[in-house]
């Protein structure tokens, strides 16, 4: 993409090397953060969860002291929960944000619907939605067991079909064990209202995109029009922007595209040092913005992805550097090993802090039982495929 030609005198210019530091100290990524883990799962505006462990890997990587059992006990408590929002995927919220921001991308997930129309001949939604309803408010349900339901119900329709139809329709939890630190546990699904009662918040508080634009901003800024909407994965959200406007302030990147910010938000110096961090797949830095150099090299943008499989990936000086895995039990003494594999050469003093910013986020995700690891460095400049 060629940039386009600033003009000098609109907005002020925000380099590449800018806008990452301005984002990394709004992921709490710059330096670690001295707060609750529920006060960084609200300001993060939720943690992508397609997987059960990632969650806590982005908390290690940003606050001070983490550890796993306080979200645990999060989830535990009802005060933190999984379900599906933003982009239609699973993400970790506090209770509030699972009520209010759920309505807010609904009409985003119900569009989910249109692929799955041919499974549905004859099936009437609002039916649909009753009755799934009815099913797992009585008790949660596992999905298989859901979908079976549904299927009996309506044994023309196709069964993927109508479980997906139930997600798309009903803010469903998935209710614990799963999520829970070093817990198993089946997908098991009830409504956001049953599981989190009356005391979860009002739905109606933070829907609205006049309320979730500027959170967005705060957790991710500056960001273009494009950006947000690739965050949430709704569109037509100029109109908003056009409101908020006098309560923004305006930029433009590299490229000349107009960046939007809240007014106090931190900016820091481009200068200012950023320590390697280990990164979870599917980390929502790297998901949240349709301009992701300012963290993402374009030279690296494919190889964080093994298919439409995500790789664990870390940071050197702010910018994805390379991938990570964890393997137990491979050394002769029973420790485990993290490999980390770097896209570029790194300095000697660059690898000592990975490694040592590996070992500290193993320590903080690890209990005094669990095996300790050594790092390893694989060959530079060769992407992995494993995942």
């Amino acid at each position: 993409m060629a940039p386009k030609t600033t003009d000098p005198l609109s907005h002020p210019l925000l380099t590449t090397r800018a806008l990452n530091r301005a984002t990394l100290a709004r992921q709490l990524l710059l330096r670690r953060a001295a707060m609750s883990a529920k006060d960084a799962v609200t300001h993060l505006v939720g943690l992508q969860a397609q997987n059960v462990k990632p969650p806590y890997i982005q908390l290690a990587a940003r606050l001070d002291g983490f550890d796993p059992a306080e979200l645990s006990g999060l989830m535990a408590s009802r005060e933190v929960g999984r379900m599906v929002t933003l982009r239609s995927t699973i993400h970790t919220h506090t209770a509030e944000d699972c009520l209010a921001l759920r309505p807010f991308v609904q009409p985003m997930i119900e569009r989910e619907l249109r692929t799955f129309r041919a499974g549905l001949v004859g099936v009437d939604l609002d039916r649909l939605a009753a009755y799934s309803r009815e099913l797992v408010e009585e008790r949660p349900l596992p999905l298989k067991e859901l979908k079976a339901a549904l299927a009996e119900r309506w044994p023309g329709a196709d069964p993927l079909a109508l479980s997906v139809a139930a997600r798309c329709l009903l803010p469903l939890v998935q209710v614990t064990p799963r999520g829970l630190w070093g817990r198993g546990g089946q997908v098991t699904l009830t409504t956001a209202q049953k599981w989190f009662g009356a005391e979860g918040g009002d739905a109606a508080a933070g829907s609205a995109p006049d309320t979730a634009v500027p959170r967005y901003l705060a957790a991710f800024g500056p960001a273009s029009v494009q950006d947000t909407q690739t965050w949430c994965r709704l569109t037509r959200l100029a109109p908003v922007f056009e409101r908020l406007r006098d309560q923004l302030r305006t930029f433009q990147d590299e490229y000349g595209v107009e960046l939007f910010d809240l007014p106090d938000a931190p900016r820091p110096d481009p200068g200012t040092p950023a320590p390697p961090r280990f990164l979870p797949e599917y980390d929502n830095l790297l998901l949240s913005h349709a301009d992701r150099t300012r963290v993402v090299p374009l030279a690296y943008r494919k190889l964080i992805w093994n298919g439409n499989q995500g790789h664990r990936t870390f940071l050197v000086d702010g910018f994805l550097a390379g991938i990570w895995r964890l393997e137990d039990g491979t050394e002769g003494d029973g420790r485990g090993t993290l490999t980390v594999r770097s896209f570029g050469a790194l300095t000697r003093a660059q690898r000592d802090a990975v490694a040592e910013e590996g070992e500290r986020m193993l320590g903080s995700l690890s209990s005094a039982t669990s095996p300790s690891y050594v790092v390893r460095f694989a060959d530079l400049s060769v992407p992995s495929t494993a995942g």
